[in-house]
């Protein structure tokens, strides 16, 4: 490429209808890399919790995405939400990039260490991700996954009452097996970092997780 540098344009778009938590993922994201910007779905559940939800917003971020005018086509796109709705189907429609929360983290936890584990907010999430583990050729690489009774809206809501159920659980999954662990959902945005300190194994917040891969996307692109 010659001339200036242009930004990559990365699209994080919220699969629920929370304009709150698209702010606050489109805040951290550009705390790693500038050339975020968000959107947030026009309909839909406002928080995805079970596996009705989940295609409830697939439906949601398809309907989002094939409306969007060229101009508004991003060099990446990430789904935000930490049970990929729809991404595996845009990828064959699109003719940009398509990642998502869950299967990016789970590919940067496999370059840092040999088996991961999984800490996410609400009990009905263990069966879906392990589907979706399975689905992406990772389930070797898994050593568990282990939820809280907490959602991740209530998690994000009142994050020093969730502080300690989210300690116990990534100790839990560092004494199964796991040298990386996966801060699931943009509920828990932050703990990795906050954390960090009273572990020896890594914690991997699963925003910057696609951050990282859409980054280097993007980049690579670029430099084409």
């Amino acid at each position: 490429m010659t001339g200036a540098e242009v930004t990559p344009d990365i699209l994080l778009l919220n699969a629920n209808t929370d304009n709150g938590m698209t702010d606050r993922m489109v805040a951290h994201a550009l705390r790693l890399h500038r050339g975020f910007r968000g959107a947030t779905v026009d309909s839909g559940p406002p928080y995805i919790s079970d596996k009705a939800s989940l295609r409830a917003a697939a439906k949601s971020v398809e309907r989002f995405v094939g409306t969007m005018a060229m101009e508004q086509r991003p060099d990446v796109l990430i789904i935000a939400c930490f049970g990929d709705p729809a991404v595996r189907d845009l990828r064959a429609h699109v003719p940009f990039p398509v990642l998502g929360l869950a299967e990016a983290s789970c590919h940067v936890a496999c370059q840092l260490g040999r088996r991961f584990g999984i800490v996410t907010g609400g009990q009905k999430w263990p069966p879906i991700l392990q589907e979706l583990v399975t689905e992406i050729g990772l389930a070797s690489r898994l050593s568990g996954i282990y939820a809280l009774e907490l959602t991740g809206d209530r998690i994000a809501q009142d994050r020093a009452s969730a502080r300690y159920a989210l300690k116990s659980k990534v100790a839990q999954a560092q004494a199964d097996g796991a040298d990386v662990v996966i801060l699931g959902g943009a509920g828990l945005i932050g703990f990795a970092e906050e954390l960090q300190a009273d572990f020896a194994v890594p914690l991997l917040d699963s925003v910057d997780g696609a951050v990282r891969l859409a980054t280097g996307l993007a980049i690579r692109a670029q430099s084409q």
